[in-house]
């Protein structure tokens, strides 16, 4: 049976749970209120309101005996079944069924929240295929996907979901890939581009030819990531787990203090002094912070995966929530990544006219700058134009183009044809034109910055970010204007990657979290050194889900600082529950120790502030 399957049963089961849940609580809301209105006494009032108390928990009643059989004394159903029997014992029958009827209302409550909030994540089960059509030379057959293997070649009707990572080998398209990156604006791929499993066939019939297997596919790696992210436990999830290891013992190890000491000691009345020892235990059960603190990072990550941003564990998450550096790379990350013609100074000459020329005398070639011009030309080229193109080391080539000697290249090879050229002030690569000896004029090709990459760094220092870096392998001269066009506050370029280590390395410290955003393809090392490491456009890349902890799953540099809002308010949310769940609990348990609280107030100390306290966790469903 597939995921996709048992993802249904399970959400079936989880309805059906409730649904059940509801009737149960119901029933014994009404037999509660009827056999309140009966004027009994005595062992007839007893057996009265054990009936709805029996029907409400008995259930609890079981769980707490399987867990002390099992050596698990201490517990929240340990507590509620002390509590309640301890009153009906003192004879506070009708408190005693309240408090295990709101209890079991709470417990609803946390299923029906915690349900929500893993489907924010098993949500993502949705861009598992289910199946796959493969091509044969007999015809085509539907099969699983896990038994298509690299190399096959398997076709998408308009509106599938492809299943499985490849190249189009046939047919054109428009892709949605907002499952995986959160953009909803479809994507154009033609033959022999590459598409993802998970992403949807919008127009076009499509073949693939199959890259990868399915298990190693880029769906399958994402829901491993994200399914995998609740075993990477933030401080605060670790500190409550530990919390409530030692709280409960010595919440029960007060109360029987609480109720032994007046009275051995002091001649106070027994009965007083057990209430108060109830009220004790009911109110201290630690199930508001057990539940909603990690169902808060839950959700946090839930809401984070929605927007393309996939975060591996809580701890991560913590982690975003208060950076003080963050490190670019620049290539790819900062900039486009691709070289582009961004500006044109003809001498003598048009500006089509000299990028035609140029074209012509790059049409051979496959050098991303050769390349560049030929995309920015954009037209045919008539290769009967060219006579012949060779090459000079170092400094060129020399072409006859519609039979004109030409010469294309850098600043010494218009030196030795001895034409007059000049200088560019322009950052990027000069590509320098001549006809003879008469320059022609020169064409700068550069790597563009992101539109959105300003803007982006300026709000990660509004959210105080308190330094930007940008480590680069690219010249200082050309990485020095992009640098001051970000605004960015220190420059390392030159480097190698055991040097952008050794950067990262020396802003590592006590005080100082540190994130590193790359490709996470040649920057694998220095994401896995940093507090943080981000691979940005990381859409079918092992090595960027591999070695970051938090994978942006398209180009869109602006969902950096989205990612640490999201982080700061889970982090808000799990603070503002620790510290009212505590707070309520320790004032509610002075005033019981007083005699000013009683079960009533127990039980809104307990299921009024869980209730409280999950309600809040679910506003981190929402960025």
């Amino acid at each position: 049976m597939s995921c996709n399957h048992c993802h249904c049963d399970t959400e079936h089961q989880e309805e059906e749970s409730s649904l059940k849940a509801v009737i149960r609580i119901s029933l014994t809301a009404l037999l509660f209120v009827a056999v309140w209105a009966i004027p009994a006494r005595g062992w007839l009032k007893l057996v009265i309101f054990a009936c709805p108390y029996i029907l409400i928990g008995y259930d609890v009643i079981l769980d707490a005996i399987k867990n002390i059989l099992h050596g698990k004394l201490f517990d929240e159903e340990f507590l509620m079944v002390i509590a309640t029997i301890g009153a009906f014992a003192i004879g506070e029958y009708p408190e005693a069924v309240a408090v295990m009827l709101f209890f079991q209302i709470g417990e609803l409550i946390e299923k029906t929240a915690e349900s929500k909030s893993r489907r924010s994540i098993s949500g993502l089960m949705k861009i598992r295929p289910d199946h796959a059509v493969l091509v044969k030379e007999s015809g085509n057959e539907v099969v699983s996907p896990e038994t298509v293997k690299t190399g096959d070649i398997i076709q998408v009707n308009p509106g599938e979901r492809i299943p499985l990572d490849g190249q189009i080998i046939k047919g054109q398209t428009s892709i949605d890939a907002s499952a995986l990156t959160g953009e909803s604006l479809p994507i154009d791929r033609n033959e022999g581009d590459q598409v993802s499993s998970g992403t949807v066939n919008l127009s076009g019939v499509i073949e693939i030819l199959v890259s990868q297997p399915f298990e190693k596919s880029t769906v399958q790696r994402i829901l491993d990531m994200v399914q995998s992210s609740s075993e990477k436990k933030a401080r605060a999830e670790n500190f409550i787990t530990r919390f409530s290891r030692w709280y409960t013992p010595s919440v029960v190890a007060a109360a029987a203090l609480l109720c032994l000491i007046p009275p051995i000691f002091f001649a106070q009345q027994w009965q007083t002094w057990i209430g108060r020892a109830l009220v004790f235990l009911a109110v201290s059960c630690p199930c508001a912070l057990v539940i909603s603190v990690p169902l808060s990072f839950f959700g946090g990550i839930g809401g984070a995966s929605r927007n393309g941003i996939l975060i591996k564990g809580s701890n991560y998450l913590e982690a975003l929530s208060h950076l003080s550096t963050v490190v670019f790379d620049k290539t790819g990350t900062l900039t486009d990544g691709k070289l582009s013609v961004t500006a044109i100074h003809p001498n003598q000459v048009s500006s089509a006219q000299l990028l035609d020329i140029a074209a012509a005398a790059e049409s051979h070639s496959s050098h991303p700058i050769a390349l560049s011009i030929i995309k920015a030309h954009g037209g045919h080229i008539d290769s009967s134009r060219i006579g012949y193109i060779h090459e000079m080391a170092g400094m060129g080539i020399e072409a006859q183009i519609d039979g004109r000697k030409i010469y294309i290249g850098n600043g010494k090879l218009m030196d030795s044809v001895h034409a007059d050229w000049h200088e560019c002030r322009k950052n990027g690569t000069v590509i320098h034109l001549a006809e003879e000896n008469c320059f022609l004029g020169h064409i700068v090709i550069s790597d563009t910055i992101k539109s959105n990459a300003a803007d982006a760094i300026a709000q990660l220092k509004k959210q105080g970010v308190v330094k930007t870096v940008m480590l680069t392998g690219d010249t200082k001269k050309a990485a020095e204007p992009v640098a001051r066009e970000l605004g960015i506050d220190m420059l390392e370029s030159d480097l190698l990657p055991g040097g952008k280590v050794a950067c990262i390395e020396s802003l590592l410290g006590k005080d100082s979290t540190v994130a590193f955003i790359g490709d996470g393809i040649n920057d694998a090392p220095v994401l896995m050194r940093s507090d943080v490491g981000i691979a940005m456009g990381a859409m079918g890349s092992d090595a960027a889900i591999e070695s970051a902890d938090v994978v942006i799953m398209d180009d869109n540099i602006s969902r950096i600082p989205l990612a640490m809002q999201i982080a700061r308010k889970t982090m808000r949310i799990v603070h503002q529950n620790i510290f009212f769940a505590i707070g309520v609990k320790f004032l509610v348990i002075g005033l019981g120790a007083f005699g000013l609280a009683g079960l009533w107030a127990a039980v809104f100390a307990d299921v009024g502030v869980m209730l409280i306290a999950v309600i809040n966790s679910l506003r981190s469903l929402r960025p």
